[in-house]
């Protein structure tokens, strides 16, 4: 999909690959009518998700109108892309990973809506600790680099 694109970006592309919700799309007056709140997400089992949060569904805070278009999710999936969290209907793509890009994940939802000081998002705390991990790893080959 050499023209893959975002409807909200480019609302005539001809692979909008993210799209707006369906119940959005005659809404003229958008004021409140985002996909607001905490909505419960599947995790699928023997993913980085399911991994990460190590429960098999979770609660996550919403604020958009647009969504990966399920007209593409078999494409999507074909290509290399694994949903690994989905609404309680299955209908709406959560979480994705890439399976072939170690740690590659990314949400619908805003994790960071959920964190605490004392309490962070597990998604970032698992940012964080693998960025850690790559900066240390690589830290000995950059010193042996120097010498």
């Amino acid at each position: 999909m050499k023209k893959a694109n975002s409807s909200e970006f480019d609302p005539s592309s001809p692979d909008p690959v993210i799209d707006i919700l369906p119940e959005q799309k005659n809404v003229k007056d958008l004021g409140g009518t985002m996909r607001l709140g905490s909505k419960r997400v599947i995790l699928r089992e023997n993913t980085l998700a399911y991994k990460i949060y190590g429960v098999p569904e979770i609660f996550e805070r919403h604020r958009h109108r647009y969504e990966v278009n399920p007209s593409y999710i078999s494409r999507l999936e074909e290509a290399g892309m694994k949903f690994s969290g989905v609404d309680d209907e299955g209908t709406r793509m959560e979480i994705v990973e890439f399976p072939s890009q170690d740690n590659f994940i990314a949400s619908q939802y805003h994790s960071e809506f959920r964190s605490r000081p004392l309490s962070p998002s597990k998604l970032h705390l698992h940012l964080v600790k693998k960025a850690l991990e790559y900066k240390q790893s690589n830290k000995s080959v950059l010193l042996k680099a120097e010498r």
